[in-house]
């Protein structure tokens, strides 16, 4: 299968209005042409409102297919730009099915592996104007994902895509949704992705956390 980068997004956070309230939210990003520096915490030219559950090592790039596109644009009755799902990487390639928890990719110069599922939020929805966004995202399974940078340097739209290595564990990101949305009360599904090394430590406590409670 061939990987691409179809678009590079960046965006910085703003205030927009949300059931009568401010919010401060980073999901409005816009496509680039430049070649931009990723660190391992961000993409340059990139910010995030709440930094407790954005960016940072485990999810420095936010990734999304651009396969899914046409599914959403069916759904919501109208054409998306690039980066209408906040992420930072729009790409080609890249499925959920496909896809593991610790693989390692070259971008040019940058070496990424893959880190969890994206986990979505209601800013999404926002950002869609559609509030069911975020669950229909779980129930489909449509959710992207996120790289840490395990190499820092430059990258672009026109960047070539390699994969690196495969990850020995081999759970896919459909798997990870799977378990975290549906099969709740699967323990050997827990306890799989415990023991996957390469899984973000949030979500790493979230199912340790469920574990113990499937054990009581």
């Amino acid at each position: 299968m061939t990987l691409e980068i179809v678009s590079v997004n960046v965006g910085q956070p703003q205030i927009v209005e949300y059931q009568g309230k401010e919010l401060v939210t980073g999901i409005y990003k816009s496509p680039v042409s430049s070649s931009l520096y990723v660190s391992k915490t961000q993409l340059d030219g990139d910010g995030q409102a709440d930094l407790t559950v954005h960016g940072g090592v485990d999810k420095a790039l936010c990734v999304y297919p651009e396969e899914h596109y046409a599914y959403w644009e069916e759904v919501l009755g109208h054409k998306l730009e690039a980066g209408a799902f906040g992420e930072n990487l729009t790409v080609r390639g890249f499925l959920e099915t496909d896809v593991c928890i610790g693989d390692i990719y070259a971008i040019d110069e940058v070496i990424v592996q893959v880190s969890q599922p994206r986990q979505p939020c209601f800013k999404v929805g926002k950002r869609l104007e559609w509030a069911k966004t975020p669950l229909h995202m779980q129930e489909t399974g449509y959710t992207g994902f996120y790289f840490r940078v395990l190499q820092e340097g430059f990258l672009s739209v026109n960047s070539e895509v390699k994969l690196v290595a495969k990850d020995a564990d081999g759970v896919t990101l459909a798997y990870a949704n799977q378990i975290k949305y549906h099969d709740k009360m699967s323990k050997d599904g827990a306890q799989r992705l415990v023991q996957t090394e390469a899984l973000s430590e949030s979500w790493k406590k979230s199912f340790t956390k469920r574990l113990m409670e499937l054990e009581s």
